[in-house]
């Protein structure tokens, strides 16, 4: 054999043993790639049940803290209606405590006022709605936004409310009592006057209306329009009739009205009963809400 021969056989030994070893390498990389593939699927497979299980609890989890969230929410809410109710109460406190009790007593015979009482705070009732453009006229500060309301409604309607009387002192009640006992007797006084301390006049909550056509005599205003007007609508702005035809003080007065409250006037004008026929124990439940 010669040499040149001998060249090619080794070449082709050299390639053979190549290609063997790259054939070997070839299946051992596979083979790698393979085991890595395998453990990267079940790593990956691992994680997905991992990640399951972590959803699940997550879920679950969840679900329980909803379940916290809404009992807490319930629990604030309840919080809150109670805070609510008692800032209510606060308040309610706060306004009895500032609203002078007796606005709301049953006098006329029953309670007394003595002669130092005077409302905390009056107004002048401008002239425009007084029957005596001369005298003044005065009303509790509070209860003149009602009155002015029902008076200006009142013009609306082609009507002419004016006040012949609204508050008046112990003393000024005193020295009326006795102009009426001397004119008309100590009997027929009685059934139409209070004696001083037990009006309500003192209260500066009650006012006497008449018109231009009854005048200062009061005669025939149970027959206006104005009186009429006043029985269907006064309960709206607080105000009652103290004296109805039938009541167990005074004759018949229906130029005679006392604000109460809107709350009570509506009240006593849907059930259809008078002021004095409430026990002061049922009234009394209405001074929170007396200037509402």
């Amino acid at each position: 054999m010669n040499k040149k021969n001998i060249i090619k056989i080794l070449i082709m030994v050299v390639v053979l043993s190549g290609l063997g070893f790259l054939g070997y390498y070839q299946y051992s990389f596979d083979q790698k790639i393979q085991n890595q593939l395998n453990a990267a699927s079940s790593t990956f497979s691992q994680k997905i049940s991992d990640i399951e299980t972590i959803l699940l609890a997550a879920q679950e989890k969840n679900t329980t803290l909803a379940d916290a969230l809404a009992a807490a929410k319930e629990k604030a809410d309840s919080l809150d209606s109670q805070f609510k109710s008692v800032n209510k109460n606060v308040s309610n406190l706060e306004k009895i405590t500032k609203t002078d009790p007796e606005l709301l007593q049953k006098y006329s015979k029953i309670f007394f006022l003595n002669e130092n009482y005077v409302p905390l705070d009056l107004t002048n009732i401008p002239t425009e709605y007084t029957f005596n453009k001369d005298k003044i006229y005065k009303i509790h500060s509070e209860i003149w936004p009602h009155l002015e309301d029902m008076l200006k409604d009142a013009k609306q309607e082609g009507l002419s409310l004016q006040i012949i009387s609204a508050f008046r002192s112990f003393t000024e009640q005193a020295q009326l009592k006795g102009v009426y006992t001397v004119t008309y007797g100590a009997g027929s006084a009685n059934q139409f006057s209070a004696d001083q301390g037990y009006s309500e006049h003192q209260l500066g909550t009650t006012v006497d209306f008449t018109n231009p056509t009854v005048a200062d005599t009061f005669s025939g205003f149970s027959k206006s329009p104005e009186y009429a007007w006043l029985k269907e609508n006064a309960y709206k702005y607080g105000f009652i009739l103290s004296y109805p035809e039938i009541n167990s003080s005074y004759q018949f007065e229906p130029w005679h009205w006392r604000f109460v409250g809107i709350s009570l006037a509506k009240d006593l004008h849907k059930s259809g009963k008078n002021f004095y026929d409430l026990t002061q124990r049922e009234i009394d439940d209405y001074i929170v809400n007396l200037f509402d």
